[in-house]
């Protein structure tokens, strides 16, 4: 299987695979901290149904093997994996809409 494939199939999976594709792995409107966590209990809920995890897997298989231009966002992203807010999950989003603009 060709990374293009894999990360097509990533997109399937994760039901990117039709997102607006971006052309940078890290916007500047995202501001990542530790203070953005999971606040509410409705945004607790809406974290526990996230495949957060299972997403930043593929990032980092897709980044040793052939994309090390993602590696700076997906280090960022990953120092927040204990305590997740919807901002980290619009970050990990943004890059598989990025990946995806690398494969159209």
């Amino acid at each position: 299987m060709s990374l293009s494939e894999y990360i097509e199939k990533v997109l399937e999976i994760f039901r990117m695979k039709d997102a607006k594709p971006i052309n940078t792995p890290l916007d500047s409107h995202f501001k990542l901290t530790k203070e953005i966590f999971r606040k509410t209990q409705e945004e607790i809920d809406y974290m526990t149904k996230v495949p957060y995890s299972s997403i930043f897997d593929n990032l980092i298989y897709a980044m040793v093997f052939t994309r090390p231009d993602i590696s700076h966002v997906v280090g960022v992203v990953r120092r927040y994996m204990k305590n997740l807010g919807k901002k980290h999950w619009m970050e990990e989003k943004w890059i598989l809409r990025y990946l995806r603009g690398t494969t159209a």
